[in-house]
């Protein structure tokens, strides 16, 4: 008998990955992993598992049946090892295009939130009483404003064309993009220094960890505002507080971290200039439930031994 086991997840239910377990008479568990040690117990001979967090390290690929797949909730797999996955012929999928919309609109809420400095007016309202529109500054409209974004795959790209309703004159730096319809593409250190704002849309890998460091931050124009809902470890959260005190970058808003969640004490959390929201970008009604079917269906590829829609190594077929 097959087994399918889903590892962690942070939905209501998982009645779609058990459906199509049952379809195939395979027998189905869910668990809470956070360890390496509880992930290994846990997926023990499975032939398909379903994973948020929990580590998919080489230990745990290990425990699996001989050709499993492993299924990533969601566009990131940084919890998987690929290298192992492929070393020991295991099939590792994700769901890069659930809710691609949803983090598109997180992303440019929080990018108009920090332009219009509503978090800093609505501080000063209620901490003095009231305050002059200009006494928080300068505040360029829409139109004489340059957003940057890093990284140019589809959500970069769909971030582009919510923004460019708004007036905004937008540049990218993707050393893989080649859009002749979307933004101006240029080098990183031009991105930087030309935005107001810089929202990070980039995978995270060796060359992008800490694309956001304290040597970028001083390149970039005095005052501008970071967004990030993308990977954490594009950003280096000691730098980006560093420079939020002096005032060089004006304020931030993050959707997801190096750790989550969140270490209580991060000196992100003292800076009110700097917006938190809890890995959230992807949440919606419609793109959880597209997120979970999308890989309920991946599954039953899997099981029925067709090629997977969304593959990230080989193996896995049976």
């Amino acid at each position: 008998m097959s087994r399918v086991v889903v590892t962690d997840h942070a939905f209501g239910g998982v009645a779609a990955e058990q459906a199509a377990a049952a379809r195939f008479g395979a027998e189905f568990s869910v668990h809470a992993c956070r360890t390496e040690d509880e992930t290994i117990e846990a997926v023990a001979g499975a032939d398909v598992v379903f994973v948020n967090f929990a580590p998919m390290t080489d230990r745990v690929l290990a425990a699996l049946a001989p050709r499993a797949t492993v299924i990533r909730y969601g566009i990131g797999y940084d919890n998987v090892d690929i290298a192992a996955a492929q070393a020991r012929g295991i099939a590792v999928a994700n769901v890069p295009d659930y809710g691609s919309d949803t983090v598109d609109d997180h992303t440019v809420a929080l990018l108009l939130t920090l332009l219009r400095k509503i978090p800093a007016y609505d501080r000063r309202v209620r901490e003095d009483g009231w305050c002059a529109p200009r006494d928080l500054g300068s505040l360029p409209g829409f139109a004489e404003t340059t957003v940057g974004l890093v990284g140019l795959g589809r959500i970069g790209a769909a971030v582009h064309r919510r923004l460019a309703a708004f007036g905004f004159r937008v540049v990218a730096h993707d050393p893989y993009a080649d859009r002749a319809d979307g933004p101006e593409l240029t080098d990183l250190d031009t991105v930087l220094r030309a935005s107001h704002a810089v929202s990070l849309h980039a995978p995270l890998t060796p060359q992008t960890r800490h694309v956001l460091d304290a040597a970028a931050f001083a390149r970039m124009r005095d005052g501008a505002v970071v967004v990030n809902t993308s990977r954490g470890g594009l950003i280096n959260h000691d730098a980006l507080a560093a420079a939020v005190r002096t005032g060089r970058v004006a304020a931030a808003a993050l959707d997801v971290f190096e750790n989550e969640p969140l270490a209580a004490d991060s000196p992100l959390r003292d800076l009110p200039d700097v917006v938190l929201t809890p890995h959230t970008a992807f949440y919606s009604d419609s793109s959880l439930a597209a997120l979970q079917q999308l890989a309920a269906d991946e599954a039953e590829r899997a099981l029925a031994g067709k090629p997977l829609r969304c593959p990230v190594t080989g193996g896995g077929a049976r």
